[in-house]
């Protein structure tokens, strides 16, 4: 039961990504660090590698050294939500929470996030708040929130052969994400 933790002691056990990253003006190493400042060096690398940010760090000028700027605005969307992922798999905390993890990026950034946050999630407890149903199609339970209320829960499956509100909302996002492509 929550009540019975200190809230030091329950924000210990959270990690967060959240859809606007949140990062200081000081070095990629710190960025990360913040996970778990008592870290290696070592240990933070191997945080950015698990996250799919190593490479595109070894890149910049000063590596690891690099200073990314005020919210991290020398970076791209798919690298700051990168070097946030490497950030909580260096905390290593039981649970995580993604909160639109993903939804303020292109395609292609997308997919090499959803491969991190793939990396970060397993032997997790993790909720995700998500508007883009296949971000959770994967889910081991799906709760559906309308008006601040449970309207529907299961499985991806069991919610789309229920056809109530969930199918409604797949069949409409799949099928505006049919009509870009064909428009393309």
């Amino acid at each position: 039961d929550v009540k019975d933790l200190s809230v030091k002691s329950l924000r210990r056990h959270i990690s967060i990504v959240t859809q606007e990253p949140i990062l200081f003006n000081e070095s990629v190493r710190d960025n990360i660090r913040y996970g778990r400042l008592d870290a290696t060096d070592m240990e933070i690398e191997e945080a950015a590698r698990s996250a799919y940010a190593y490479n595109f760090v070894k890149g910049f000028p000063k590596g690891f050294d690099t200073v990314i700027g005020e919210l991290g605005n020398r970076l791209s969307g798919g690298e700051k939500q990168r070097i946030c992922i490497a950030r909580a798999l260096l905390k290593d905390a039981p649970i995580l929470i993604l909160d639109e993890a993903t939804s303020a990026l292109d395609a292609e950034s997308e997919q090499v996030v959803q491969k991190a946050l793939a990396n970060l999630m397993k032997g997790r407890t993790t909720f995700v708040i998500a508007h883009r149903l296949s971000t959770v199609a994967h889910a081991s339970r799906v709760i559906l929130l309308k008006n601040g209320r449970i309207v529907e829960q299961g499985t991806h499956q069991a919610l789309l052969a229920r056809q109530g509100t969930y199918a409604a909302l797949h069949q409409l996002q799949f099928h505006q994400s049919d009509q870009k492509a064909d428009a393309e």
